[in-house]
């Protein structure tokens, strides 16, 4: 800890004010995070939290107030400004080039250079290497960023921030990637940072991990600054009503009454292997039905997902659709089985969405010919039909217009479900849909999956948060090494029972026995 640490606080926001257009983001805001604290910021998606990381990020300027940095006020204008100054970023929308190695990107603009002006490989190598060992990090630093999976990109992102060794480390939803033992990883890794006197700015919406790793809060709303504490002394309700503006009586829907075990099966699979790790697994979905599915990541789960919409090879078993095997060999083989699947991805800025299309094109494209006659899209009746699935998900009219990236995250996952609704679709999978959004647009999202199913609709479900499959869903499997570890019915489903299979503890205790 340098000598400027001492007594002043490492990140103070006074005063500030950011505008986009219409759009106040940052509005009047003013905080501050004690240094070498580990300090949450908590809000709603849109609430000014990414705006805020991109003003100390460099990313973009405040219009009006000021910015001070272990006492000093600062004008970060670029990110090599805030770099600086100490200040790194992991972002929550990972900024790796793919199609570079995980140790080029690691170096970017800050390889070791020797006197002839060469990069000097071997070195940078080894620092790599020490750093990676010193954060138990495994992934290989010859693989291109782009070829590994999501949990893995994030840990690099975190590392390569730490590379370039902060005083003042911002963590941007760090953990909407991450499941079990990674979480536990990056709490060691805070506390590494902390030991060594850095200061944490933690972004997040799971309150348990703000909770685990936080000291301090503030809460924005609005663009406003609501609240600023010790995490110890607020409540989770008083925290969501702060964050949200209003109380959430019940955060999860409750089950309803009623059985599902006689209910015709929608879709389903018999002794299937499918992509690399899903191995002879079969389950039922039936109607009416939320069917979760847990695992620690890289279980198969989405060699499943991907399986049932068709974008993966099935090497062994079937799909069924409506109690008949069915060949799926891409999403457009759902038209010929004439059957409504749709499929939320992990990754909604990549797989989900075009980002550059208004957000009515994108939930359009799907079912583009239903408003088109001979080759002429209707254009009146494409948005008055999207009008009303917008309005069922809250979304707000201008969704209708604007580009789906300017949206925050809550409201883009929104967009990546209309879809679907206006596909009308019987089945939907959804691939841990409430990743990244806030606690406001959860609850949304789980009343309308409950609806949903309350309707007739049926869906299938991955959530890397425990407590949504323990409290949304009818049933659960299991994943455990590709295959399925426990089936939970009802009252039997409960957080320690899906943990301990997925941490594999039924298997080790079958081999025992």
């Amino acid at each position: 800890m340098t000598d400027k640490d001492a007594g002043q606080p490492a990140i103070a926001v006074e005063g500030v004010t950011k505008t986009f257009g219409a759009i106040r983001a940052v509005d009047n805001a003013s905080f501050s995070v004690q240094s070498g604290a580990v300090h949450a910021l908590l809000g709603e998606n849109g609430a000014g939290k990414s705006t805020v990381v991109k003003l100390l990020s460099g990313l973009i300027a405040p219009d009006s107030g000021r910015i001070e940095l272990f006492g000093a006020q600062v004008r970060l204008d670029t990110p090599q400004a805030a770099h600086a100054h100490g200040v790194q970023t992991a972002y929550q929308e990972m900024s790796q080039i793919p199609d570079l190695t995980v140790l080029d990107n690691l170096l970017l603009g800050y390889a070791p250079i020797g006197f002839s002006g060469a990069i000097r490989r071997r070195a940078a190598e080894d620092q790599a290497r020490a750093l990676f060992d010193e954060l138990r990090l495994e992934a290989e630093l010859w693989r291109l960023a782009g070829e590994l999976d999501l949990a893995v990109r994030q840990k690099v992102e975190i590392a390569r921030a730490i590379f370039r060794r902060p005083q003042i480390l911002l963590l941007d939803e760090p953990t909407s990637t991450l499941t079990g033992r990674d979480v536990d990883w990056l709490g060691d890794v805070i506390d590494h940072m902390k030991s060594r006197g850095v200061t944490v700015l933690f972004i997040s919406h799971r309150l348990r991990e703000v909770r685990a790793f936080c000291s301090t809060l503030s809460v924005l709303r609005n663009g406003a600054h609501i609240f600023s504490g010790q995490v110890n002394e607020v409540s989770d309700d008083h925290l969501v009503e702060m964050i949200v503006g209003r109380s959430l009586a019940q955060t999860f829907p409750p089950r309803p009454n009623r059985s599902i075990a006689e209910a015709p099966e929608v879709l389903g699979a018999h002794t299937l292997s499918a992509g690399e790790k899903l191995s002879d697994v079969s389950f039922s979905l039936r109607r009416g039905e939320i069917l979760g599915v847990a695992g620690l990541q890289g279980m198969g789960q989405l060699d499943l997902f991907q399986a049932c919409f068709g974008l993966t090879d099935i090497r062994g078993g079937e799909i069924r659709i409506d109690g008949r095997p069915a060949v799926l060999t891409s999403p457009a083989d759902m038209i010929r089985h004439n059957v409504a699947i749709g499929f939320v991805p992990e990754d909604r800025k990549t797989e989900g969405l075009f980002l550059r299309l208004s957000g009515l094109h994108n939930a359009t494209l799907p079912v583009i010919e239903r408003f088109s006659a001979n080759g002429i899209v209707d254009r009146a009746r494409e948005a008055s039909n999207a009008s009303q699935v917008f309005a069922r998900l809250g979304l707000h009219q201008r969704a209708l217009w604007t580009m789906a990236g300017a949206f925050s995250g809550g409201n883009q996952q929104k967009i990546a479900v209309a879809k679907w609704f206006l596909a009308e679709s019987r089945v939907l999978l959804l691939f841990d849909p409430t990743r990244g959004i806030d606690v406001g647009t959860k609850h949304e999202l789980y009343v309308l999956m409950r609806a949903f199913a309350d309707a007739g609709g049926s869906v299938l479900l991955h959530s890397t948060e425990i407590p949504e499959v323990v409290n949304l869903c009818d049933r659960v499997i299991v994943l455990y090494g590709g295959t399925i570890a426990l089936e939970l019915t009802g009252d039997a489903i409960n957080e320690p029972a899906v943990m301990r299979a997925a941490l594999g503890a039924n298997q080790l205790e079958g081999q025992a026995a």
